[in-house]
């Protein structure tokens, strides 16, 4: 999706890696502070870019807590076929899929709240040090400018359009390797030929339902 987080999550993250890697510890002068106070401009600038990304950040700490659950999936969809009895594999995989959902519920929130909570000490000093109060200007001119936000909104319908081409130019090709796939895997399972029901094969670039 068009993000604006990739601008300011990016500039996070290379100035935090250039910033360990290259600045040596800040001494503090005697008798001084040790971090001169930005300047009340620059710090409210700093302010608006925070809570420009703040649809950014929520969607950061929801990919963060979904991330690691298609890996444990994967691994409970191999164990419900290896060891669960097939008359009892629709209601485990229902169940195993209402204890995801509620772990998804409850977790994000947990994440994104802290998220919320850490930007500010994060991501500030950042934007404080490697940008000037000119350019601060300059990054809330563009990510408050109406032509960027008409191309994010332009985004769904984009990546809608170039889907549904590519899933019409290559369906023929994906649905023939999908059907050999789902061929070799029975045999190598030990299914009988006929023994595992026809699904229809998913668009190009789709995840193949779960078997149940």
């Amino acid at each position: 999706m068009f993000q604006k987080s990739l601008l300011i999550l990016a500039i996070a993250a290379a100035g935090a890696s250039a910033h360990a890697q290259s600045s040596p510890p800040p001494s503090a002068p005697s008798g001084t502070a040790a971090v001169q106070a930005s300047s009340p401009a620059k710090q409210q600038l700093i302010a608006r870019i925070l809570k420009i990304q703040q649809g950014a950040i929520d969607h950061m700490a929801e990919g963060l807590v979904q991330e690691p659950l298609g890996p444990l999936l994967d691994r409970a969809q191999a164990a419900l076929q290896q060891r669960v009895p097939a008359d009892k594999r629709d209601a485990v995989a229902k169940a195993i899929d209402a204890d995801t959902r509620k772990y998804v519920e409850e977790t994000v929130p947990i994440v994104r709240d802290r998220a919320h909570q850490l930007a500010p000490e994060t991501i500030a000093p950042i934007l404080d040090q490697k940008f000037t109060e000119d350019e601060l200007r300059q990054v809330v001119a563009f990510l408050e400018s109406p032509v960027l936000s008409k191309f994010q909104a332009a985004g769904l319908e984009i990546q809608r359009t170039l889907a549904q081409k590519v899933v019409a130019d290559t369906r023929g090709q994906v649905e023939q390797r999908f059907r050999a796939l789902e061929d070799s895997m029975a045999k190598r399972l030990g299914v009988p030929e006929g023994g595992a029901p026809a699904g229809k094969a998913p668009a190009a670039g789709a995840k193949p339902p779960a078997k149940k």
